[in-house]
């Protein structure tokens, strides 16, 4: 795919427009960690997924998410998990529900989002600003706070994530389905590590009913080793892959049971790991799909 120019080059326009017109907020404490949706700037996202996303795009399984939005107007806790490739995966995945017509599950999807794409530069704020998300600062940037150099800074991360894990707790009983990314991070190639699916979504899966996990392929903004606001632009065929629905209380069961069996000590590792094999399993059967389209 031939890039275009990045993020902030190719959609120099609607970011001018964006900047001007919408101010979050942008620093993260305790108090401010449930960020609703402000519905006025995603006419504007939906304009870069228009722009970037070829025929062929969307999402397939799209009756697995209406199974599992049942399930959660129903009272139960419900749970996506998305693989990461790029910071428009949010941004697609949105517009494809509503272009289905699936409406009712796009406005009850609540994002885990972490800190920085609020913090790190304006016009990413105003992205992030377009979706409800709870906000919290994931473990792999946690762990690089140093406790006895930056105390306030350590104090503030453990106040966010209290308070986000306090907001997950009263949200994901009321028809609500938290989106997740196991990951905690986009894949990027230079990074092995950043495929890996991280512990603490064992807990998640442990506080949770029913889930679904959704496979990613094709990519219109790759990563690259610098700001999100510089990171490449292409167009390419975007699709979404939904599982069938899933016990959160079978899966983490089964899991465990044989990670005991082969002797596996880390059994958080052992369920985290094997979300990441579900999703490339289905990943990869997509891609073949996928890549007959794009021929």
């Amino acid at each position: 795919m031939a890039v275009l120019g990045t993020l902030k080059t190719y959609f120099s326009d609607i970011i001018k427009i964006l900047l001007t017109e919408f101010h979050p907020e942008t620093k993260i404490t305790g108090e401010n960690v449930f960020q609703k949706a402000d519905e006025k700037v995603m006419p504007y996202l939906d304009k870069l997924a228009i722009r970037l996303t070829l025929p062929g795009s969307g999402i397939t399984g799209i009756e697995n998410l209406k199974h599992l939005h049942e399930k959660a107007k129903s009272g139960s806790a419900c749970l996506l998990l998305l693989e990461h490739y790029s910071n428009m995966d949010l941004v697609s995945f949105w517009y494809f529900l509503r272009k289905a017509g699936a409406d009712d599950i796009a406005n009850a999807l609540i994002a885990i989002a972490g800190m920085k794409l609020n913090e790190e530069n304006p016009a990413v704020a105003v992205f992030s600003s377009a979706f409800t998300r709870i906000v919290i600062c994931p473990s792999r940037s946690a762990e690089n706070i140093d406790p006895e150099k930056d105390k306030a800074e350590k104090l503030r991360v453990i106040n966010i994530n209290r308070a986000a894990m306090k907001k997950l707790d009263e949200v994901k009983h009321k028809g609500k389905l938290i989106l997740v990314f196991p990951s905690g991070t986009r894949y990027r190639p230079w990074d092995p590590q950043s495929k890996r699916g991280l512990r603490e979504i064992d807990s998640y899966i442990k506080g949770f009913d029913y889930m679904c996990f959704v496979s990613v392929n094709g990519n219109v903004m790759p990563p690259h080793q610098g700001a999100i606001i510089d990171d490449p632009v292409q167009e390419d065929v975007i699709t979404y892959t939904a599982s069938t629905v899933l016990s959160c209380l079978e899966f983490r069961q089964e899991v465990r049971e044989r990670a005991g069996t082969s002797g596996i000590e880390d059994k958080k590792q052992a369920v985290a790991d094997a979300i990441m094999e579900n999703l490339e399993k289905m990943h990869n059967a997509a891609e073949a799909i996928r890549q007959k389209i794009l021929k």
